[in-house]
Order: structure tokens, then C-alpha cells, then sequence
């Protein structure tokens, strides 16, 4: 079994339910939520975030954190990342890097800090780790700068996350087409 897995996919690409099957049969998994919590107003966001819920094993454990770097390195039972997309979401958020003036006078060393922090623990860890992540440079080119930043910054971190791993798998409608 590899150690890191990275479950690749465009949105409703069936990724999440990939990485969750990888890890259905084990006991102590912990579910690691990178995405805004529930109860922000906007009542889509919260029913995703609810059918992810509702299709885990009652017994995984669920924590909602971006400190991906200090869980890769604690010894323990499986982790599965959901997702490293809005991981950096987040992570761009803390350092206000969509701002272009602010990306230029810190966010960018900042973020790229982060990565880089990302990177090294996961090449690192010793647990089973499933991370799920978006291919978000296949669609639409992004209208904004940042937009293409984030596009960009996001295919760096795949690409680099990838490198480090022994089970890359890419989904599509809902089926892996790709190890």
C-alpha cells in the first residue's frame, strides 16, 4: 500500500469519494476538513459541506484546520486532506494575497513559505495520508490576476505535492481514468 496518495480531479469529478474509498477499511482514520466551516449564510456551501458529512464512516474523526504541516509530521493513524485546494484558498486569504499590492510586498513569500512548509512535511510524514486536491487549470482562463495567480499557484503546489508521491490518481465523471 503506498504511504501518500493524491487524488486529482476537476469539480464533482468524484475525487472525495476516491480518496474515501482508499480509505474505508481503515479504523482510526482522521478526516482532515481544510474548508470554511458551516454556518456562514450561504446555505450551498453548508449542504456540501453536510453530504460530505452524512457519506463518512461515523467512526473517522473529523478536525477542521489548516495546520496540515504539524499533522504530517504527529505520528498516527491515516489522514485523508479534503482538500489542498481550499487549503491554499485559505492560506492566500491569511496572507491577503489576492490584493496585487499586497502580493507583492509580502503575500507571495508568505504563501510560497507555506507551500514550500507543506511540501517538505509531506515528503516527510510516516502516516497513510489520502490528500485531495482540484486540477483547476484545465477550465476557463481566470478573468483577474488573481485568479490567475491562484490557478497557478495551485497547479505549482499539485505539481510539487505529486513529485512527492507514490500513488498519483486522477478522476473524471465520477471514475479513476488515471494512475
Amino acid at each position: 500500500m503506498p504511504r501518500r496518495t493524491l487524488v486529482l480531479g476537476g469539480a464533482r469529478s468524484g475525487k472525495s469519494r476516491e480518496a474515501e474509498r482508499l480509505l474505508a477499511a481503515e479504523a482510526d482514520v482522521t478526516y482532515v476538513a481544510t474548508s470554511y466551516p458551516s454556518g456562514s449564510g450561504d446555505a450551498e456551501w453548508d449542504e456540501r459541506l453536510r453530504a460530505h458529512r452524512d457519506r463518512r464512516p461515523a467512526h473517522w474523526a473529523t478536525l477542521e484546520t489548516l495546520d496540515l504541516v504539524a499533522l504530517l509530521d504527529a505520528p498516527g493513524g491515516p489522514l485523508l486532506v479534503d482538500c489542498l485546494t481550499l487549503w491554499l484558498t485559505r492560506v492566500m486569504d491569511r496572507h491577503d494575497a489576492w490584493d496585487d499590492d499586497t502580493w507583492a510586498a509580502s503575500g507571495e513569500k508568505a504563501v510560497l513559505a507555506e507551500v514550500d512548509e507543506l511540501v517538505a512535511a509531506w515528503r516527510r510524514t510516516s502516516r497513510r495520508v489520502v490528500a485531495v486536491s482540484n486540477e483547476v487549470g484545465q477550465g476557463v482562463v481566470p478573468e483577474t490576476t488573481a485568479g490567475r495567480r491562484f490557478r497557478d499557484l495551485m497547479g505549482r503546489v499539485n505539481t510539487r505535492v505529486a513529485a512527492e508521491t507514490e500513488d498519483v490518481r486522477w478522476c473524471a465523471a465520477g471514475r479513476v481514468v488515471g494512475l
